[in-house]
């Protein structure tokens, strides 16, 4: 496991959050539970204090702090898909009770902010066709959930219908 692993912030939601997460990633699991052992403010004994989780492969903490906090874009989740099958998923699941931005970014029902992003897009944005490569940074920023058939078509040149 890296030595590094996200803390996620939560106001009694920390359980349900990281239940939510490990469901819609592969190789995701909840490793631990662990509960406040004592009364302490914000926070009854036997309540969940911190869930140790896995999301696709990366440890994760989710804690559940006792003040709301807001997330901000500062920092986001990038998740690569291998296939627009994968960004539908992602995107339909992670943004249910949330909000839809653009280019590919969403913010989850818990307020943490995701891009859902598909892997071939570093070609089409880097490819050596300078002006395609253009044409699919223009296609991006009109759309909110990203569709691979139109970046490719967008980088080739080819008009939408």
């Amino acid at each position: 496991m890296s030595k590094i692993a996200p803390c996620l912030w939560f106001n009694g939601e920390a359980e349900e959050a990281a239940n939510f997460y490990v469901s819609l990633l592969p190789d995701s699991r909840i490793n631990k539970v662990q509960r406040s052992p004592v009364d302490n403010p914000g926070a009854k004994a036997g309540s969940v204090l911190v869930v140790n989780f896995i999301l696709a492969g990366q440890e994760y903490m989710a804690l559940n702090g006792g003040t709301r906090f807001e997330y901000t874009h500062a920092i986001s989740f990038k998740v690569d898909c291998a296939d627009q099958a994968e960004v539908d998923r992602l995107w339909n699941g992670l943004s249910s009770g949330g909000e839809t931005l653009q280019c590919g970014w969403l913010r989850d029902r818990y307020g943490v902010s995701w891009q859902i992003v598909p892997s071939v897009l570093p070609q089409l944005l880097g490819g050596s066709d300078a002006a395609g490569a253009k044409r699919a940074m223009q296609a991006i920023m009109g759309m909110t959930k990203l569709n691979i058939d139109e970046l490719r078509d967008a980088y080739e040149g080819k008009s939408a219908a």
